[in-house]
C-alpha cells in the first residue's frame, strides 16, 4: 500500500544566512577585528574566521579563551558594541551569492518551503535579508528569538517548527562546522557550502552529507540532496 500524502512529510530546506546566501562573512571577520582593538586586543583575521558562526557571545568568549586574555563587562559590551557599529559600515558591500535568487526561486517553484535560521541578531541580519527580496511568507529566525544560537541547534529546530516539518526531515545549508554541528544535533542532513570559507574536509567531519560550491552549485545539484525537479 502506498503511503499517503499525509503519512510522508515534505522536504523542507533551512539557510544560514552570512556565507550562505550572502557574501558577508569576511566584512564580519573584519568588524570584530576592529571591535577587539577598540579593548587593546589585536587578533588575526584568521583567527576570528575560525569562530564565525557562532553566536556573537560565544565566538567573543572561544577567542578570549585562545589567547588567554579576560575581559570586563563593560569591555564585553563595548567589543559587542564597536563590532554592530563596525559591521553597519561595511553593509553597502555585502552582495548576494551567485545563485542565491535562482536557487530560492526554484524551490518556490516546485513548492518545496524554506525558511532563514541565522546565529546574527536582526539588528545585523536585516541588510542582508533585504538583498534577498524574501517573499514575506519565508521564515526568519534569528538570535533574537530562541535562547540559544549556533552550534546549538535552536535556531533550526524554530525555523522547522515555522515551517510545520519535521527538523529531522530538513536540509540544513550552511557554510561553518558550527552549522554542521547544529544540524547534526537537530537530526538534520547537513549540506555545506564552501563560500563561508571553510574547507571540504573540515565541513564533511563537521557532518556535512554533501558540499558544494554555492548557492549556484547547490542549484546544479538538486537532485542529490533529495528534491525532485522532474
Amino acid at each position: 500500500m502506498e503511503p499517503s500524502e499525509t503519512q510522508t512529510s515534505r522536504l523542507a530546506f533551512v539557510f544560514d544566512l552570512d556565507g550562505t546566501l550572502v557574501d558577508s562573512v569576511y566584512q564580519h571577520v573584519l568588524a570584530w577585528r576592529e571591535a577587539f582593538q577598540a579593548v587593546g586586543i589585536e587578533l588575526a583575521v584568521w583567527r576570528i574566521h575560525r569562530q564565525i558562526g557562532m553566536s556573537g557571545g560565544l565566538l567573543l568568549h572561544a577567542l578570549l579563551r585562545e589567547i588567554g586574555r579576560s575581559v570586563t563587562q563593560d569591555e564585553v559590551e563595548r567589543i559587542q558594541r564597536r563590532h554592530a557599529e563596525a559591521y553597519a559600515r561595511q553593509v553597502g558591500s555585502i552582495r548576494p551569492l551567485p545563485g542565491v535568487r535562482e536557487l530560492l526561486d526554484t524551490l518556490s517553484q516546485h513548492d518545496v518551503p524554506f525558511a532563514i535560521a541565522t546565529s546574527g541578531r536582526m539588528e545585523s541580519a536585516g541588510k542582508a535579508l533585504t538583498l534577498l527580496n524574501l517573499d514575506a511568507r519565508v521564515p526568519v529566525v534569528t538570535r533574537d528569538q530562541v535562547l540559544h544560537a549556533k552550534p546549538d541547534p535552536d535556531v533550526f529546530i524554530a525555523a522547522a517548527r515555522r515551517l510545520g516539518v519535521p527538523v529531522n526531515h530538513c536540509v540544513v545549508v550552511g557554510d561553518s562546522v558550527w552549522d554542521m554541528l547544529a544540524a547534526r544535533r537537530a537530526w538534520a542532513l547537513g549540506v555545506g557550502l564552501l563560500s563561508g570559507g571553510y574547507g571540504q574536509d573540515e565541513l564533511e567531519r563537521a557532518g556535512a552529507y554533501r558540499v558544494y560550491q554555492d548557492p549556484a552549485d547547490l542549484l546544479r545539484h538538486l537532485d542529490e540532496v533529495g528534491v525532485r525537479l522532474a
